[in-house]
């Protein structure tokens, strides 16, 4: 996934956005820099990106208005805010301006990378497929039966989504916090378990509790 991939930096600390570049293309991603807004708008017109990884604050216009002008100019591309502010009216601004991410500074490199490719699996899911007698619906992020709805629920979903998504492999406790809660929230093994129980009353035989450890999904014992 990652060798077809194309990253958009829009960072205006230059060494920091060029150790960023440095990494990513180690990774396999194509990375292109932009280090004002007007040049990352220019770069998105011209060509396109999978994601884009914006600073918050920047000369002349900040990140979260950058990418609203984007979202009314009609460009879906997914965005991960980087910054440095600690404040919940931030990160909850960023995320009604249309983030799927954000990540304080300074920024682990790794997690980084598992948040960028959380990220893409998201997008490169985008549509539905069928479940057993279920079908999962990208779009409204809900099973349906029947053409109904079931209200799973936001991390119920995406929950089911990272499990069905490694069929057959252990997804650790650890992988689970990370893809259900953003930064700056505070993750819960005992809303796992009731989201995992609420599963299970769906595909009983198919979820395996490997204990301490975390779960799989088996979708050959979808019922």
């Amino acid at each position: 996934m990652n060798a077809a991939s194309r990253i958009l930096i829009l960072e205006d600390d230059r060494l920091f956005a060029e150790s960023l570049r440095d990494w990513l293309e180690e990774e396999g991603f194509e990375v292109e820099l932009a280090f004002d807004p007007r040049s990352a708008y220019e770069l998105s017109f011209s060509r396109r990106f999978d994601l884009y990884l914006f600073d918050i604050n920047l000369p002349f216009k900040d990140g979260m208005a950058s990418l609203r002008e984007l979202r009314e100019a009609g460009d879906e591309t997914p965005v991960i805010f980087l910054t440095s502010r600690e404040d919940r009216e931030s990160l909850l601004a960023g995320f009604e301006a249309g983030a799927e991410d954000y990540l304080k500074k300074p920024v682990d490199l790794e997690e980084l990378s598992a948040r960028i490719s959380v990220v893409l699996r998201r997008q490169k899911k985008e549509g539905s497929h069928q479940l057993g007698p279920y079908v999962m619906e990208s779009r409204l992020r809900d099973l349906l039966q029947e053409g109904r709805p079931l209200k799973l629920g936001r991390k119920v979903y995406d929950l089911l989504e990272l499990l069905s998504s490694r069929a057959g492999e252990i997804v650790s406790l650890e992988e689970i916090r990370s893809y259900l809660w953003q930064p700056g929230e505070e993750a819960s093994d005992g809303a796992i378990r009731v989201y995992i129980t609420r599963l299970k009353k769906l595909f009983p035989r198919a979820i395996e509790n490997i204990r301490g450890v975390g779960y799989r999904f088996d979708p050959h014992k979808v019922e």
